[in-house]
């Protein structure tokens, strides 16, 4: 079951050039995101103002709630998001990654477990709404 789509974006936290097919990746991401009866999303960035605008970003695409508000910090900063739980933190962060981890949850055999990323934190900046299946609950559809 959606094997191909594991293995690109298995690929994309390995192999850099892995990412270049940017809606390729996208696709992969809305292919498995039913499969998973959620997401956790984890953020290295820049700023905490830049971790929240891509974690809304990833929400808005998505379908899963925005998080809360959160006060921003100094520098550097990690970024985690669980829209089932709405537990939501900011932390500075020393790393040098920067971009985007998604870690599937299910309580199902078949359902998806597992991380991928680091995505870049503009994945969705270029896309259409068109682009986005009817199945995922997106906020950007019309």
């Amino acid at each position: 079951m959606l094997d191909h789509e594991q293995t690109l974006l298995k690929r994309v936290g390995l192999i850099e050039e892995a990412i270049a097919d940017r809606r390729a990746v996208r696709q992969a991401l809305y292919a498995i995101t039913p499969h998973c009866d959620y997401q956790i999303f984890g953020i290295c960035a820049e700023s905490s103002q830049e971790a929240i605008a891509t974690l809304n970003r990833y929400t808005d695409v998505l379908g899963y709630p925005r998080a809360p508000e959160l006060d921003a910090i100094e520098g550097p900063v990690y970024l985690k998001y669980n829209p089932k739980t709405d537990l939501c933190y900011l932390n500075p962060y020393e790393g040098n990654e920067r971009g985007v981890l998604i870690s599937c949850q299910s309580v199902y055999d078949d359902g998806i477990r597992d991380t991928y990323g680091h995505f870049p934190l503009d994945l969705f900046d270029d896309i259409s709404p068109e682009e986005i299946p009817q199945e995922i609950p997106s906020k950007l559809h019309s």
